[in-house]
């Protein structure tokens, strides 16, 4: 079991101490809504934070289903119903607001170029992500059988059509 928060390594030394940094604003993609949505819900509530999504408006409707499920998970698990939400009405203006909010924490961006770059100028700590075609570094310390079944698992998620697949190896 990975640590997340709390104490998360003690060498004798020097103690990594992981907090939660408040509400984490997700903007996700029309082209990987659902699993980028999964992800970053996991990851904040992972982490004791409460994540807020931001819908691109031509997935809007799976990525709110995509919460709701996750969000009665999460409380059957035990997690306040509030700590994962996704706003209703997808626009510009409203994932700007989301950014900007005094209680947005940290966002995590999913999108063009544009909208990582609004991410940036936010004022916010952000994390972004845009298009691209995405290359595997395979360094000599890997277990290379595992290596290149997560590859190829990853490069046929979805048939390899979404910008997160990935498209070349370097060995």
């Amino acid at each position: 079991k990975l640590k997340t928060v709390g104490v998360v390594s003690d060498d004798g030394n020097v103690v990594e101490i992981a907090s939660p940094r408040g509400v984490v604003a997700a903007i996700i993609p029309s082209t990987n809504p659902t699993s980028t949505a999964i992800y970053k819900i996991i990851i904040a509530t992972k982490s004791r934070n409460t994540i807020v999504l931001s819908p691109h408006p031509s997935a809007a409707h799976c990525i709110a289903e995509t919460t709701r499920v996750m969000r009665d998970a999460g409380i059957k698990a035990g997690l306040p119903a509030d700590a994962i939400t996704c706003l209703t009405t997808s626009t510009i203006e409203g994932t700007e607001a989301l950014m900007k909010h005094k209680k947005t924490a940290v966002i995590l961006a999913t999108g063009g170029t544009g909208l990582v770059r609004a991410a940036y100028s936010s004022g916010k700590p952000a994390f972004g992500v845009g298009p691209g075609n995405v290359p595997v570094f395979l360094e000599r310390s890997a277990n290379v059988e595992k290596a290149v079944a997560d590859i190829l698992t990853g490069t046929c998620f979805d048939n390899g059509t979404i910008c997160a697949s990935e498209q070349s190896v370097v060995c």
